[in-house]
């Protein structure tokens, strides 16, 4: 079976990929093989280890969502790891695809989110409310195409599916994204979301490193050529 991923970078510590689209990052209810796993099989089969391998989930992408995914390969490596998401230490850029153009070319989003993990759908409120979380994200327009227009995203809080519902509060649903509002599917269930660049400290050694993950070589990715390589 091919892997979901190319791997961007690994050494002792880390194993970062570029996720492909419609693959869990961890296990769920729905008992699909997750990310984590074909990331130990392809560790065990690359250096022949036998027993158990270690690999820790430091952060998700949505199923439907490509892009960066970092795990660790120790658990020294993935304390260290959450510590960094969980004090926002880490700088996130993803790319977004939208059909409708946003009012202003650049932007800040701040909303209130709650999410419904029943119906796994998040809402957005323009004010405080009980129980919701405040979230904010900046965005920019890049580039238009035929009927779309390429934005980053940037978030500055990390919540579940923030990026999606606080665009389709302003109006500019995802491609793809039925769950927020869109009419048109993707033949493979993907969203036009892609976790396009991720940069943190490296956990052990220290030094600044950055990942870029190329856009996935389908549908209205196709119109961006100039904006990456692609995959």
């Amino acid at each position: 079976m091919p892997l979901p991923f190319t791997v961007l970078f690994e050494d002792n510590h880390l194993l970062v990929v570029n996720k492909s689209s419609g693959i869990l990052v961890q296990g769920d209810a729905t008992g699909d093989i997750p990310l984590v796993e074909f990331g130990k099989q392809y560790i065990k089969e690359k250096y022949a280890k036998p027993g158990e391998v270690f690999l820790g989930v430091v952060h998700r992408l949505d199923r439907p969502v490509s892009g960066v995914v970092v795990l660790a390969r120790t658990s020294k490596a993935l304390e260290r790891m959450n510590a960094l998401f969980r004090d926002r230490e880490t700088e996130k850029i993803y790319w977004a695809i939208v059909r409708k153009k946003p009012t202003s070319p650049e932007g800040t989003l701040v909303h209130w989110l709650s999410k419904d993990e029943k119906k796994n759908k998040t809402t957005a409120y323009s004010s405080e409310k009980p129980g919701a979380l405040r979230s904010e994200l900046t965005y920019k327009v890049l580039a238009s195409g035929p009927g779309c227009w390429l934005l980053q995203v940037n978030p500055v809080t990390g919540r579940p599916h923030q990026i999606r519902v606080q665009l389709a509060s302003m109006g500019c649903v995802i491609g793809g994204d039925l769950k927020y509002g869109d009419t048109q599917a993707n033949d493979d269930g993907s969203i036009y979301l892609h976790a396009r660049q991720l940069s943190f400290l490296h956990p052990v050694k220290k030094e600044r490193i950055s990942f870029e993950a190329p856009l996935p070589d389908v549908g209205l990715w196709k119109n961006f050529p100039n904006f990456g390589n692609q995959v």
